[in-house]
């Protein structure tokens, strides 16, 4: 039986250049009643522009859950809403799934409306194989764990896709280099689709001395896309990926915690990378 309930309607916004709001996400935001955004102050600019004054209400990571109950009330009495990012597609490294998930499991219609995305915005302009990648969000902030998880991927023959921050980026860089070698080809795309966008495309190696030759290249905000790992089918290949994922590990950690993790991350036991730790140390 069809219900009365209203939509929610996911909407995508411009990453930077207003020119790239759709006519559809200007006309769905018009006619809902509510409009949730991660950042209200921020979200008010777009809004202003674009002359749309509907309620505008915050829905973000601190408050997602508790809002879950009280938008699920007000789409059931028959109205329409909108969720929207500070930029881009939401959900994507964004608030909203925990939303989406439970609306979707009271049968609530939840309508996509579709537009820009800077993971897909810097993949079309990398050339870097794209027909298989993972979106892999922010590396962590302690170059720790986030070589940690570089090495956890050192592996992965599908391209990867970063965002990262402004003050993060030159250090993020070097553990890239320290991880996976200078060799691995990298596309990192700054302030896309705005008036000072720049794209580096090159080998890894080269990035840190590229950002260094100008300040402004460490302003706004950034996409890393990392071509996969080559297939070595050869053991020594293998071994030579598992010393270096060690060598990383070791400086950073005790051998055996170490090894442990290189244990989960490998195909190597946890005595074979104990033993290989200690041969490193």
């Amino acid at each position: 039986m069809k219900n009365n309930h209203g939509t929610l309607f996911v909407v995508a916004t411009p990453i930077g250049n207003l020119g790239d709001m759709t006519t559809r996400a200007i006309e769905t935001l018009e006619n809902v009643q509510r409009i949730y955004a991660e950042d209200t102050r921020n979200s008010l600019k777009l809004m202003r522009y674009f002359g749309i004054n509907n309620d505008l209400l915050a829905l973000h990571d601190h408050n997602e859950v508790q809002k879950i109950e009280e938008i699920q009330k007000f789409l059931e009495a028959g109205n329409d809403a909108a969720l929207i990012s500070d930029a881009g597609t939401p959900l994507i490294s964004d608030p909203g799934y925990k939303l989406v998930r439970e609306l979707g499991k009271a049968d609530i219609k939840i309508v996509p409306i579709p537009g820009a995305s800077a993971v897909i915005t810097a993949l079309s302009i990398a050339g870097i194989p794209t027909d298989r990648f993972t979106f892999e969000g922010f590396l962590p902030a302690k170059s720790t764990a986030r070589k940690q998880v570089l090495a956890g991927n050192a592996l992965e023959p599908r391209t990867q896709v970063y965002y990262e921050s402004n003050h993060r980026v030159q250090a993020c860089v070097e553990d890239i280099v320290e991880v996976l070698g200078a060799n691995r080809q990298i596309t990192l795309a700054r302030e896309l689709t705005k008036k000072f966008e720049q794209v580096y495309r090159g080998p890894v190696g080269y990035l840190g001395e590229w950002l260094d030759e100008d300040t402004k290249r460490l302003k706004g905000e950034f996409v890393l896309v990392l071509q996969g790992a080559d297939k070595q089918d050869d053991h020594s290949a293998s071994e030579l990926d598992h010393r270096k994922m060690l060598k990383v590990l070791i400086d950073e950690l005790p051998v055996k915690q170490a090894a442990k993790i290189a244990s989960q991350l490998s195909s190597m036991t946890k005595n074979e990378a104990y033993q290989l730790a200690l041969s490193l140390k």
